[in-house]
């Protein structure tokens, strides 16, 4: 990446006095294919590439950015941003980051196997997806999609206030839905399987996923309304993680608009509970050397032992709420600024895998998937209330299936009404990894 770093330097030390230059220059490449009744339905394969400039003169930001690794045209881009600040409103928070001091982890998300996979392999790989979750069960009337992809991506960044660092990734995965029937009742599940190189896939375990996940839910009904214990599948917790990452946002939290605005150094959860953004762990797929400022990425602290200890900060956050950046910046490519966010969001894993706390518990529900989230959680109140599907459990073992329920609480209570953590920590393409998590006294509606 020496030519992307090489460019990314020349555009920033155009800086002139008193003006701060931020250069993000970035290429990549990905693959999605689909697979539908034995043939290949979509194929796309599609590279990008291109340079974001900053500006920040007297306190005002200026952004343009150019799709192209072109010299002049990233000139242009500066050029652009210059014009831009001149119109932006004076924010006396606006700055770059400065180094830190914090050494980067030395990370290998690079895999060149993936670089130079057929295409041909690829396919192979999401037609067999399909004929395994086809074979999996008679019961199995459609798979919807059987999908492979992947991504690899390289960038280099370089400041007027002498941060210079590159970093590269790859990563793919084979995800698949399908619709299973008895009669007159159909229902749905997924699997998935990721990996940085596709020696890494298991197409086993994200055909049988799919099949189960689809086949255990036929003949579901509405449960009667009760306070149940929930137990939450993997995905699901990490979807409520998730949703605690937007309320842990520095920015945010400055703002008013977390429910943990002033609570530092409360006990927001029960002992056992401790929440980590920990981005140079290797397995996590959102794990990096540097932030989208070019910081060195860390683990951070936000729940130890119950107690909310720490938010996440990119350069601005940290000096709209009078702290430091803990190297949380993100962004969306070339074409954005950077924002404040998690990138491996991760519960301390407990000594229970689903099956032993689904014992333990005795009498809940397993809650496989939930929907409504952007509608149903305000992050700022803690109210949550979403629709559910999943088993019921009797006996401290699974039972009949449920859908058309809705579960409810607040994120605050039930982070102190925890009553399992899992020890099946499965990580995932987004920015939290998955675990079963059981709660109590949740409100479920339906009948």
């Amino acid at each position: 990446m020496p030519e992307l770093l090489g460019l990314a330097r020349r555009v920033a030390e155009r800086a002139t006095v008193g003006e701060e230059v931020e250069v993000y220059v970035a290429r990549g490449r990905e693959t999605s294919i689909r697979a539908f009744e034995g043939a290949i339905e979509q194929l796309t394969a599609a590279e990008s590439a291109g340079v974001g400039v900053r500006v920040i003169s007297a306190g005002r930001q200026g952004f343009s950015y150019v799709g192209e690794l072109d010299e002049f045209a990233a000139l242009e881009a500066l050029r652009e941003a210059r014009d831009n600040a001149t119109f932006a409103t004076v924010d006396k928070h606006a700055g770059l980051a400065s180094p830190d001091g914090v050494e980067p982890p030395v990370l290998d998300l690079w895999r060149q196997e993936l670089v130079s996979f057929p295409t041909d392999d690829k396919v192979a790989l999401a037609l067999d997806l399909e004929r395994r979750v086809r074979a999996g069960d008679p019961r199995i009337r459609q798979v919807v999609s059987a999908d492979y992809l992947d991504g690899l991506g390289e960038e280099a960044i370089a400041t007027s206030r002498g941060i210079e660092v590159t970093s590269r990734s790859t990563g793919c995965y084979l995800f698949v839905q399908a619709v299973a029937g008895d009669g007159d009742d159909t229902q749905t599940g997924f699997g998935y399987s990721v990996g940085r190189a596709p020696v890494d896939l298991d197409i086993d375990a994200a055909a049988v996923d799919a099949v189960d996940r689809a086949t255990r839910l036929l003949g579901a009904k509405k449960a009667r309304s009760a306070k149940v214990t929930a137990v939450l599948d993997r995905r699901v917790t990490a979807t409520l993680l998730g949703i605690l990452s937007s309320t842990l946002s520095g920015e945010e939290v400055a703002k008013g608009r977390s429910l943990f605005t002033g609570r530092m150094g409360e006990q927001v959860g029960i002992h056992e509970l401790t929440l980590i953004d920990d981005p140079t762990n290797p397995l996590a797929y959102g794990a990096s050397q540097h932030d989208a400022e070019g910081l060195a990425c860390r683990c951070n602290s936000l729940i130890e032992g119950g107690e909310l200890r720490g938010f996440l900060y990119n350069t601005y956050a940290g000096r709209l709420a009078g702290t430091s950046s803990t190297g949380s910046a993100v962004r969306g490519g070339f074409r954005t600024t950077p924002g404040v966010g998690a990138r491996a969001l991760s519960l301390q894993p407990g000594r229970h895998d689903q099956a032993e706390i689904i014992a333990e518990v005795g009498e809940g529900f397993l809650v496989q998937s939930i929907t409504g989230v952007h509608s149903g959680v305000n992050p700022v109140s803690g109210d949550f209330s979403v629709g559910a599907e999943g088993l019921m459990i009797r006996g401290g073992e699974l039972a009949e299936p449920v859908r058309e329920v809705t579960i409810a609480s607040t994120i605050q209570r039930m982070l102190q009404h925890i009553v399992a953590v899992g020890s099946d920590v499965e990580w995932l393409p987004g920015a939290a990894t998955g675990v079963t998590l059981a709660i109590d006294d949740i409100a479920m509606s339906g009948s």
